[in-house]
């Protein structure tokens, strides 16, 4: 039997694990290596991508930055996840608010001097990266269009530092990262849907809070439809998606559903279960990288 105190740490060691939203820095981790094995260098065998501790230590930099952001969010926003996520926020409370900060502090210094055992550049690129995650916790995100616009942006940031590192910046990786990049600012609107009670209680002036659940809807239905664009490029151009090609075929449908689904939601449940649909999309989306061509995955790894 786990004495008192044992129990305690591993309450305060699940608290922090769901701060810092551990599985989501899984998932971005895995889709760096994948990006770079199947995209960005694919004329490398497996073991020298899987193996070159440069991209270890920006994979790693990325995934403390993204924690130490987690943090810092999960900081200022404690009164508002009170009203909107009242469980989560209990497991999140086992962790004070100085530890959070103190962590949060710590694992900033760490990304950056990580950075650099790269290069000057990747430490201007990464302590660019963690100021603006802290700024928009700290202000950006309470304002319509510019809090989503960089949320979207820092999501998709730490794959241009390992497109930088890679020196590889082909017409196909911008289509995959635009379409990324849609599907991310449509679930970040979902998520002001589902969060509007606490956005408004605590004055967060959020496009639903601002112009109202209406509009709303009808942006995330426009980028539904810009969705479009980088998928019928990467569907009729040779880009060599391999299997991948179903992936495009399955989230179309997917987005198909979810426009009709957002038009009837109403309740934050429904809201949810589409923010859900949205992630499903993008996890399906990383590991379906993979069949950009299986033959090529048995092949380099022997």
């Amino acid at each position: 039997m786990l004495s008192r105190k044992n129990k305690l740490l591993l309450y305060k060691l699940a608290s922090l694990f769901s701060v810092i939203r551990g599985y989501n820095i899984l998932v971005i981790a895995i889709a760096q290596y994948l990006t770079a094995i199947f995209i960005l260098a694919p004329e490398k065998s497996l073991p020298q991508v899987l193996f070159d501790p440069n991209l270890f230590v920006i994979v790693l930099a990325s995934a403390l930055a993204i924690a130490s952001g987690y943090l810092i969010n999960n900081f200022y926003d404690a009164e508002k996840d009170l009203i909107n996520r009242p469980r989560k926020t209990l497991i999140d409370n086992y962790v004070s608010q100085k530890t959070k900060l103190v962590c949060y502090f710590i694992l900033n210094f760490l990304a950056v001097i990580l950075a650099s055992y790269i290069s000057f550049k990747a430490v201007v690129f990464f302590s660019v990266f963690v100021f603006f995650l802290w700024f928009y916790s700290h202000k950006l995100k309470k304002y319509p269009f510019i809090g989503n616009l960089t949320a979207s942006i820092l999501a998709v940031t730490p794959f241009f530092a390992v497109f930088i590192y890679y020196h590889n910046f082909n017409a196909v990786i911008f289509i995959h990262a635009t379409f990324l990049f849609l599907i991310i600012s449509i679930r970040e609107l979902v998520k002001d849907l589902e969060n509007l009670k606490g956005d408004f209680t605590q004055n967060y002036h959020t496009i639903p809070v601002v112009y109202g659940v209406k509009f709303t809807k009808k942006i995330a239905s426009l980028l539904v439809l810009l969705t479009l664009i980088p998928t019928i490029i990467l569907l009729l151009n040779d880009f060599n998606l391999g299997y991948m090609y179903y992936y495009f075929i399955l989230s179309f449908l997917l987005l198909i559903a979810f426009l009709f689904f957002l038009w009837k939601s109403q309740s934050k449940l429904q809201y949810t279960l589409l923010h859900n649909l949205l992630k499903l999309v993008i996890v399906l989306g990383v590991f379906s990288i993979l069949l950009i061509d299986i033959n090529v995955v048995i092949n380099r790894i022997f």
